[in-house]
């Protein structure tokens, strides 16, 4: 019972670290409005660790490398700590058992993403009905734009309805299942 509640508190407080963190980056590499309450927000919670994280890990073609880095480190160490409450020896085969961590943090970064982009899109579908001048639009329009448009260019609106967020769903569905399987196949090699 005890390891559960601690399992629960290592990964809901670096989750929570880690999720402000990606979302920092994607608000950078897709350029959301800064002047918005949450984007200030993220940068207020996580500049306590990107600033020092800048000195030593150079950005690369935009991109705000030092964040990404860091957002991969916590989900890492979100890993290794469940691992090790479990009771996993990873003092067996230290080389492939941190190895196996990298990528099962790789894959953590990708299903998080999605489901970011994919509540993204069902908040924005939803102010869109309830209230379109929501100060929230402009963030979400910014955010969804670049997954949206692929469909928007090729699906024309039928009725004035744009059916573009209902394929995107529908391909972020299809990609978590694929990520859920590559999970369990990394997942297969530690254990």
């Amino acid at each position: 019972m005890s390891n559960q509640i601690l399992v629960f508190l290592i990964d809901t407080i670096l989750g929570l670290l880690s999720l402000a963190l990606l979302l920092r980056f994607y608000f950078q590499l897709l350029r959301v409005p800064f002047y918005n309450p949450v984007s200030q927000f993220l940068i207020a919670v996580t500049d306590f660790i990107v600033r020092p994280a800048r000195r030593v890990i150079p950005g690369w073609a935009g991109m705000d490398m030092p964040t990404l880095v860091l957002v991969w480190l916590l989900e890492c160490g979100i890993l290794v700590s469940v691992f090790m409450v479990q009771g996993y020896d990873f003092m067996s085969n230290p080389i492939a058992s941190f190895g196996v961590i990298g990528m099962l943090g790789m894959v953590e970064i990708v299903k998080t993403t999605l489901y970011i982009v994919l509540v993204m899109i069902i908040m924005q579908a939803v102010l869109s009905w309830v209230n379109p001048q929501s100060p929230m639009a402009p963030l979400l329009d910014s955010f969804t734009r670049p997954f949206l448009t692929v469909f928007r260019r090729r699906i024309p609106p039928i009725a004035n309805v744009d059916l573009s967020p209902l394929f995107v769903l529908i391909i972020i569905q299809v990609l978590l299942m694929v990520v859920a399987g590559v999970h369990k196949e990394i997942h297969a090699m530690l254990f």
